[in-house]
C-alpha cells in the first residue's frame, strides 16, 4: 500500500469465525489492506443513552468501525437486525441494511 491509502476497519457479524464464508471474507478484507474482525452479534450489548447509540462486545466498547458485513442466521434475525440497526444509527456503513434483512426473511414479501 502507498502512504495515502485509507485503511478501513471492517467487522463481519457472524456467529462462527470458523465458517468458510466468514474466513474468506476476512481474508479478502486483509488482502485489500484493511483490518477485518469477526463479531458474534449475540455477544453484543446495545446501549442507548444521552451520549447516543453504542455497542459493547464482550464488555469492550466498539469504536472506529467503518463498515459491517452482516451474516445473520435466520434463527437470530430479530437480535441480529437490532445490532445492525444500532450500527446504522452510529453512522457505520452496512453492506446489507437491517430493513433488507428483515424483508428477506418474510417469505410472502420476498416472493
Amino acid at each position: 500500500m502507498s502512504g495515502n491509502e485509507i485503511i478501513m476497519k471492517i467487522a463481519v457479524l457472524s456467529r462462527n469465525p470458523k465458517l468458510y464464508s466468514t474466513k474468506r471474507l476476512i481474508e479478502a478484507i486483509k488482502q485489500r489492506g484493511h483490518e477485518g474482525l469477526v463479531i458474534d452479534h449475540l455477544n453484543c450489548d446495545i446501549v442507548m443513552d444521552d451520549k447516543g447509540p453504542t455497542i459493547y462486545y464482550k464488555g469492550e466498547k466498539l469504536t472506529n468501525i467503518d463498515a459491517v458485513i452482516p451474516r445473520i442466521g435466520a434463527s437470530v434475525t430479530f437480535y441480529g437486525t437490532a445490532v445492525v440497526r444500532q450500527f446504522e444509527m452510529m453512522k457505520v456503513f452496512s453492506a446489507v441494511d437491517s430493513l433488507a434483512i428483515t424483508r428477506s426473511r418474510d417469505k410472502l414479501r420476498s416472493l
